[in-house]
């Protein structure tokens, strides 16, 4: 497993923009810490992936960062974006921190990433273009999000239960949740 060389300080980056919002940034750093850990476990239990594990450690704690700017009530989130769009969102945020490999996640974890042509099918308020986890750590974590909810803390759901929210989605999704299965089980 690879690692970085430097360290973020991510709970820093996260107090930058939580805040006015304790309750959010609760749920932020519940769920960020589920995905971090199963993705941390992840990767050391499959060490010929190559995985950068420090890096898996930063952008799973920042991957949802976006979520302070979208419309959540539920999970006390007040922004103005629909929340389809909380990883482009982070994207940007991250971007502004000059972490553009942390930004890449964020933008390629929801669902099991999203294609160009599945954005225009099912008209979602996102730029028309693929947004779909290339690296083994977007993957990985991406793959480890799709277990933990925010509305649903501490309760890790099941490979079918996963399959079952990401139907919404698409099927290519759930072709792409099941190709990471066989990797990462």
């Amino acid at each position: 497993m690879q690692n970085n060389k430097a360290q973020i300080d991510v709970l820093s980056i996260i107090d930058a923009y939580y805040r006015e919002n304790v309750a959010l940034r609760d749920i932020l750093l519940i769920h960020s810490r589920q995905v971090r850990d199963k993705a941390l476990f992840i990767a050391k239990r499959h060490p010929e992936l190559g995985a950068d594990t420090l890096f898996i450690c930063e952008a799973a704690m920042l991957h949802d960062v976006g979520i302070v700017c979208c419309d959540a009530p539920s999970i006390h989130c007040h922004g103005d974006a629909p929340y389809i769009c909380h990883g482009i969102k982070g994207a940007e945020m991250l971007r502004r921190e000059g972490l553009e490999r942390h930004a890449r996640v964020c933008e390629r974890h929801t669902g099991t990433g999203l294609s160009a042509n599945s954005i225009i099918a099912q008209q979602l308020p996102l730029p028309h273009r693929d947004y779909l986890p290339e690296t083994i750590e977007e993957q990985i974590i991406c793959y480890a999000d799709k277990f933990y909810s925010k509305t649903r803390l501490n309760q890790e759901k099941t490979i079918e239960e996963a399959i079952r929210s990401l139907r919404k989605f698409g099927e290519d999704g759930v072709g792409r949740f099941l190709q990471w299965v066989d990797l990462f089980e």
